[in-house]
């Protein structure tokens, strides 16, 4: 595939201001991974220059080799049994109105890490109880019983990305599927939570992909969208095929709100966690 060129409004300012530099001291001090870093998200410096991060638990390998993600992937380490305490630490000491926390997938573990997220999300809740949490939960391998384990333990939004649409996700995800994501979803509103999704644009869809992702996304009960453009973490990842125009995001994000969603944050890169807070 021609390489697409990189527009000016996908250029990135950095952060490095006092806030910025408090973050990065707690995260390394407490021995914690961010998906900022791990997956080079574009809004770090923003993120962290305002005293926000998305933890990252079950470590910083992966199980899953998805094409678009820049986490390491491998044989993962032990669970770290001190980090759901030093996430609700870490979330402390930043005085953190709202929480994102994500994990790597671990398909080596019987219970998919599963119980490691319910102790995390409790030991948040006691230390943390005027903080509001998100957490980005993987698929579980669909496993209902594990994702309602984690749906008790009651954080206030949960989510759950879909990554692309339905044709390009063999491409794009080592091991998750469609269907199977959505069922997800599925389950997290029925067990009465809030269901979120995210999905990245140019890597070949069509519009009307676009469009059927949302509905099958309503038909699932998910009720809060976020929009990004994919760029590419590495030469080794799945090419850009298109970039798509600020504008281009403003009329996804009005057709998804048409649509019936609550709440969409759509641009050039916007990720899952970005202005988490407003979807409250």
């Amino acid at each position: 595939m021609e390489h697409v060129r990189k527009p000016d409004w996908l250029k990135i300012k950095l952060g490095g201001n006092d806030n910025f530099s408090q973050t990065k001291n707690i995260v390394e001090s407490h021995n914690l991974h961010t998906i900022c870093s791990s997956g080079r998200c574009p809004n770090m410096g923003e993120c962290w220059g305002r005293g926000t991060a998305t933890f990252m638990i079950g470590g910083d390998i992966c199980t899953r080799s998805c094409k678009f993600c820049n986490t390491k992937t491998g044989k993962p380490l032990s669970l770290n049994p001190k980090e759901p305490q030093n996430v609700a630490e870490s979330i402390k000491l930043m005085k953190l109105k709202h929480a994102v926390v994500t994990s790597v997938d671990r398909d080596d573990l019987p219970d998919q890490g599963a119980a490691h997220w319910v102790e995390t999300i409790n030991k948040i809740k006691l230390l943390n109880p005027e903080t509001t949490l998100e957490v980005l939960i993987p698929d579980f391998r669909g496993k209902t019983d594990l994702i309602d384990m984690v749906c008790k333990a009651a954080p206030n939004v949960i989510s759950h990305n879909m990554e692309t649409v339905k044709r390009l996700t063999p491409l794009v995800r080592s091991a998750a599927k469609y269907d199977t994501s959505l069922l997800v979803l599925n389950r997290i509103a029925k067990n009465g939570l809030k269901a979120k999704s995210g999905m990245m644009v140019g890597l070949g869809e069509t519009i009307e992909e676009i469009h059927e992702l949302m509905d099958d996304l309503l038909a699932a009960n998910c009720s809060v969208l976020t929009i990004g453009q994919y760029l590419q973490p590495s030469r080794k990842h799945l090419p850009v095929a298109a970039y798509l125009h600020p504008d281009q995001f403003k009329e996804l994000k009005e057709t998804a709100l048409n649509k019936g969603f609550a709440y969409v944050e759509s641009g050039p890169l916007v990720r899952s966690s970005y202005h988490a807070e407003n979807c409250l």
